[in-house]
């Protein structure tokens, strides 16, 4: 598999680029917890059960 680095390293340097401007923009984080919010649906939508916090009582 001959790889295309021309192309690679122009893909690597537009997404990294994107991704610090999102940053310093404040967008990066409204990005991350969109995709967080997809990902949530989709495991509710397979029927996966979210994994849970138990606290056992001392008292």
């Amino acid at each position: 598999m001959k790889v295309q680095w021309h192309k690679l390293w122009i893909k690597t340097i537009l997404w990294l680029g994107t991704e610090i401007l999102f940053t310093f923009i404040g967008l990066d984080d409204l990005a991350d917890y969109s995709e967080f919010l997809c990902q949530q649906q989709e495991l509710a939508s397979r029927g996966k059960a979210y994994p849970t916090l138990t606290v056992n009582s001392v008292f």
